[in-house]
């Protein structure tokens, strides 16, 4: 279901996302980091390319890390104890949430949430069976998550907040948590290695965010967007979590609740992206469809079979029925053509103010999957006009002209480049460039100096979808450099690295 459900809920008429062309580009690039994200996504990346590199390997991996997710919740819900309905429930209420958004894209967020749960259901294990060998678990899951995504830091220094903080403390005092904290540093420490050397450009990556990207997020928006993520199963995570914090039979697994609230508490400070904390939830789910599970069963009124079934069957028709009214709403499902002509009620949501704090006709994720395919269609025509003599080069104004480009191009052999993220130290200037392509979005005119380097200038065209975040961006054709290009491309690129590394000194 998690897998069909995925692909029903994305139009064919929309392409891939920006971000993904990125992730899809570093797999020729391989490194122990980014200058935005770890390494693993690369590894995965080159996955897919050796499996054909099209859309539908690039949507198979989030579903099937949002399957796994799922998987990992049933299990835990078994090592609890529970039945076939308790897994079901608990399924049912991962299947029917914010996590089939998530799911859609090609970005690290499908494994950090994986990875998140399995720290707790290694946590659970090991508070459970009282056997520390489960801290090799933990410690693998939080190499992995951090290989993938930085932000399970959070995760790791709320946990440890939490464990202090009750008398789960003795957990700590043993030999395994010693050899785990060296096996996680061993993991890590290639990518920790790369940071170091290229001057800590993650920093520079934050620090960018919350400039530009958190600068117009809120405490009480964030706060306010959890109640959204699992809102249609919001009764089994609020039964999870009252359990798990006030009742005695979970007094074991009270560093959990503590755990949820401190690390929710460190992303609001940091007026972190809402959807950051979701790797939170399924815990808590577990916990909540198990406590259920056992109240219908022990419960006097429930004695008889029919009620209890009736029972069950209602919960687990219940959040199915929450979810499907939102489904087109908080999903690309409809066509860009019947978001023109009869605009779905995103405004009423919220859903379609972009980061820019302003509203758009459609949600940012979803304008950020159109236009693509047009605009490597107008590079490949610029291309085909191109002498056959001299090397041509093309440049873009963002990652994700570039990586859409390389991705829907038909041009053999053809790669396009930006001085944004990572595609920064991906030039090859070993040989001089003859002619040039420039990709550049409305917001960034070509101007007459540029023009007058080259002996010819064509406009090739626009991007014209009404609906794509690059519409209006622009394709250019410049042959024939009269003055060396690849000095002038080697001094930018040196300019725009200052920004990213930052000198010891």
């Amino acid at each position: 279901m998690k897998f069909i459900l995925q692909w029903l809920v994305v139009h064919p008429d929309f392409e891939l996302h920006r971000d993904e062309f990125l992730h899809l580009d570093q797999a020729d690039h391989l490194a122990w980091g980014y200058l935005s994200v770890p390494p693993f996504t690369s590894w995965n990346s080159l996955l897919i390319r050796w499996l054909g590199n099209t859309e539908f390997w690039v949507r198979f991996f989030p579903a099937l890390y949002g399957a796994l997710t799922i998987w990992v919740i049933w299990k835990l819900v078994g090592k609890l104890g529970g039945d076939l309905f308790a897994k079901s429930l608990s399924a049912v209420a991962l299947l029917c949430s914010a996590l089939i958004r998530l799911n859609i894209l090609y970005q690290p967020n499908s494994v950090d949430i994986l990875c998140w749960t399995l720290v707790f259901y290694f946590l659970v294990k090991l508070i459970r069976d009282q056997d520390p060998k489960n801290w090799y678990g933990i410690a693998l899951s939080f190499a992995f998550g951090f290989l993938n995504k930085y932000s399970i830091a959070f995760l790791g220094l709320g946990l440890l907040l939490g464990i202090l903080a009750t008398p789960q403390r003795k957990l700590l005092i043993s030999k395994q948590v010693l050899f785990a904290i060296l096996i996680f540093i061993l993991l890590i420490s290639p990518n920790l290695l790369w940071q170091w050397k290229n001057g800590w450009p993650v920093l520079t990556h934050m620090d960018y965010l919350s400039r530009y990207q958190l600068a117009n997020n809120s405490r009480i928006g964030f706060l306010m967007e959890q109640l959204l993520f699992f809102y249609p199963s919001l009764f089994i995570w609020i039964i999870g979590f009252g359990a798990l914090a006030f009742s005695k039979k979970y007094r074991d697994y009270r560093l959990i609740p503590w755990t949820f609230v401190l690390t929710l508490a460190l992303f609001t400070f940091f007026k972190a992206k809402a959807y950051y904390a979701i790797g939170l939830y399924p815990v808590i789910v577990a916990f909540g469809a198990f406590q259920l599970s056992e109240f219908i069963r022990n419960s006097s009124l429930f004695k008889q079979a029919i009620r209890q079934n009736l029972l069950r069957s209602a919960l687990l028709i219940l959040p199915i029925g929450l979810f499907v009214p939102a489904v087109p709403l908080i999903h690309p499902f409809y066509s860009p053509e019947r978001v023109l002509n009869s605009p779905p009620a995103y405004s009423k949501l919220g859903l379609n103010r972009w980061e820019d704090g302003k509203e758009y006709p459609l949600p940012q994720d979803f304008a950020d999957m159109l236009g693509w395919k047009e605009m490597a269609t107008l590079v490949d025509e610029a291309f085909a006009q191109m002498p056959e003599k001299g090397r041509t080069m093309v440049i873009c104004t963002n990652y994700g002209q570039a990586g859409a480009i390389n991705f829907y191009t038909q041009t053999l052999g053809l790669k396009a480049f930006t001085m944004n993220a990572d595609y920064l130290y991906w030039f090859d200037l070993e040989e001089p460039v003859d002619h040039l392509i420039l990709v550049r979005s409305d917001f960034e005119k070509l101007t007459e100096e540029e023009i007058n380097f080259f002996e010819e200038h064509r406009l090739i065209g626009k991007v014209n979808h009404p609906l794509a975040r690059e519409k209006g961006t622009t394709v250019h054709y410049l042959r024939g450099a009269k003055i060396p290009v690849n000095p002038i491309l080697e001094e930018e690129i040196r300019e725009e690295k200052k920004m990213w590394e930052r000198e010891e000194n």
